[in-house]
């Protein structure tokens, strides 16, 4: 990729290739637990059923981190490719892949400008990645190259109304709208930067790129969940109002 990084993803991938350690460190445990589960509160796709059945489908993870998903997917019989724009990323997915015994491609690249063909997926999906940490106005147009008709579009991602509300002074979430519904939508704190759109930007871009709409799932945690990323996303929050949302789109033409 080289020169053809946005400045954004070139903030990114030095965001992530430097924090990835620390990551592992946090959150390893929480992920490892429950690799096929959504979310920070890692609610299980066996209750959600967001990507259905996986067996012989060539699936890819935009933004595979360290691909516990993929691993986990390819044991139920997917075909699986996981793409990361970080390299410390990837090291850590295989080092986990040659734990687990499983092999699949890697791929170091932008999810902005995939080097991959065209219509070679049957499923694009993440879980808070590149959907988050990449512009939607180029991922969404290069999930749809990827993908065969008929293909799925699934991820997720914090929702706007979690994004207006947080607070860049305090570093957390508040109870107040803090941002401009319609105008902010990137988010940059001088290490990395996270993408949104109002929820009405979302279905026109989709609508451009030929995907119907299937599903929109906003997540509400359990009762009694737990979660790493509590700081992130507070439990009482989230149990008040959507903190994270599961877009699903069907690409058809």
């Amino acid at each position: 990729m080289g020169d053809e990084l946005t400045e954004h993803a070139r903030k990114n991938r030095a965001h992530w290739d430097a924090e990835s350690d620390d990551y592992e460190a946090h959150h390893a445990a929480q992920l490892e637990r429950a690799p096929c589960a959504w979310g920070v509160w890692s609610i299980p796709e066996s209750e959600l059923n967001v990507l259905g059945d996986v067996r012989d489908r060539d699936v890819l993870e935009f933004g595979c981190g360290a691909a516990r998903w993929s691993i986990a997917l390819s044991r139920l019989g997917a075909r699986c490719v996981g793409l990361d724009n970080s390299a410390r990323q990837l090291e850590h997915a295989r080092r986990l892949m040659a734990e687990a015994g499983v092999d699949f491609p890697l791929v170091h690249a932008s999810a902005e400008s995939v080097p991959l063909p065209d219509a070679s997926f049957d499923v694009v999906f993440c879980d808070h990645g590149a959907m988050s940490f990449a512009d939607p106005q180029f991922t969404v147009p290069e999930a749809a190259r990827l993908l065969r008709p008929g293909g799925l579009l699934a991820f997720s991602a914090e929702t706007p109304l979690h994004f207006i509300c947080w607070d860049d002074a305090t570093n957390a979430v508040g109870e107040q709208l803090r941002s401009n519904y319609f105008e902010r939508t990137s988010a940059d704190d001088d290490e990395s930067i996270v993408f949104s759109r109002p929820y009405g930007e979302w279905i026109r871009l989709f609508r451009r790129n030929g995907f119907t709409i299937e599903d929109l799932i906003e997540l509400r945690p359990p009762v009694d969940a737990e979660s790493t990323y509590h700081e992130y996303v507070p439990h009482d929050w989230a149990r008040r109002w959507p903190a994270e949302q599961i877009w699903r789109v069907r690409k058809t033409r």
